[in-house]
């Protein structure tokens, strides 16, 4: 019985890419700036082999490494979650997709308040926090959908519960994602409910849900499927691929509800891919400037994953890794253009392999269908032979 594991650090970056200047990004380390909190305790991904991965210059590294290590470069054009979790599963996207700087055109929104029969405040990049303090007041007192974007490739609608329900907020954010199509086809269509009395008092709820772009071909969660291996997504893994390829979704609210269910499958009888992403990182902590923060959800992690390894059995194999970087200590709060970490583990994985640079993201796709025997997304280099030593 053949299990994989991938965990998704979003955010997660480990150290500029070459093209890092193209994105405004020089100079961003995510890692690099969690460590200088002087706080960053993460036994586990040390011992696996965090601080051995070729770039990284902090942290000590350790003699004999538990697992094999290296870092993924991006292939795509983008540095945004959905472009990122593509490429994880074989699928690169040689455009970034669009951004609004200037706010979204005027079709755009005259179709979606036609079809909503609501109103539109806002229109502008902004902070996800201070919007709703801006024009929550307003919001409840029009019924408006407050509409905004950031420096990502996203169509954002704030809502509060008690105004615009749960159902009817994700009811409009699915006519959001049929309108923005084509040259206007964003990676995400994100509901943003919130609740609170007035202006200084709304907050975020955990309710929020991501409306992604239809993958544009088949990725590695597609072939799985269609020899019978399970897909299991979870967190945010099935809105990122608008369900395609998935075979069970299972949401989740925080880091912590995500790896309790992770250790709660691993303890399951399956035979596929457990894909999840944990999205506190990048959104709590890498788009809010908040290095220690960061750096305590990193410590919190290791120790969940400390309760991971022990379940992990002789045929499992586990990687961890992340979409992009979103480095917390620099002025930009937009993602950031980085390497990722590769770390791999199991008990029949051949430890300290230095796995070096691998050159897209998709690599780890072509070993995890390797693994199962399946035929692989074109154009990416398995690795499993390197860490496998009887395959």
């Amino acid at each position: 019985m053949k299990r994989v594991f991938v965990i998704v650090l979003d955010s997660f970056g480990i150290g500029e890419l070459p093209d890092a200047a193209n994105y405004h990004d020089t100079g961003s380390n995510t890692l690099a700036s969690c460590f200088a909190t002087g706080n960053l305790q993460v036994p586990q991904m040390q011992n696996l082999g965090l601080y051995n991965i070729d770039g990284v210059t902090v942290g000590q590294p350790v003699t004999a490494p538990a697992g094999a290590f290296g870092r993924m470069a991006e292939r795509s054009a983008g540095k945004d979650t959905t472009t990122g979790h593509w490429e994880l599963m074989g699928l690169v996207s040689q455009k970034p997709m669009p951004t609004y700087p200037q706010g979204f055109p005027p079709e755009v929104l005259k179709e979606l308040s036609r079809r909503t029969g609501r109103g539109i405040l806002c229109n502008l990049p902004y902070s996800g926090t201070q919007v709703i303090q801006d024009y929550g007041e307003e919001h409840l007192r029009t019924g408006d959908l407050i509409v905004y974007t950031s420096a990502d490739s996203v169509l954002q609608i704030a809502a509060h519960e008690q105004k615009i329900p749960l159902e009817e907020l994700y009811r409009i954010c699915q006519i959001a994602r049929e309108i923005m199509q084509g040259e206007h086809g964003v990676g995400r269509i994100i509901a943003r409910p919130f609740v609170g009395e007035k202006s200084g008092s709304f907050t975020r709820t955990a309710n929020r849900r991501d409306f992604s772009l239809l993958p544009p071909q088949d990725t590695l969660l597609d072939i799985l499927s269609r020899h019978q291996l399970q897909t299991i997504g979870v967190g945010k893994i099935s809105d990122i691929f608008a369900g395609k390829g998935i075979s069970q979704k299972i949401i989740t609210h925080s880091n912590d509800e995500g790896m309790q269910r992770t250790i709660e499958l691993c303890q399951t009888d399956f035979t596929g891919l457990c894909f999840v992403n944990l999205v506190e990182f990048d959104m709590l902590y890498g788009h809010r400037n908040n290095p220690e923060g960061y750096t305590q959800a990193l410590n919190r992690f290791d120790a969940q994953l400390a309760q991971l390894l022990p379940l992990l059995r002789p045929d499992d194999l586990l990687f961890i890794t992340a979409d992009h970087g979103c480095d917390p200590a620099t002025p930009s709060t937009d993602h950031s253009r980085e390497y990722v970490p590769l770390l791999c583990c199991g008990k029949q994985v051949r430890a300290n392999q230095n796995l070096g640079t691998r050159t897209s993201f998709g690599d780890l796709a072509a070993t995890i269908a390797d693994y199962f025997g399946v035929e692989a997304p074109a154009g990416f280099s398995s690795f499993l032979s390197q860490i496998f030593p009887m395959q």
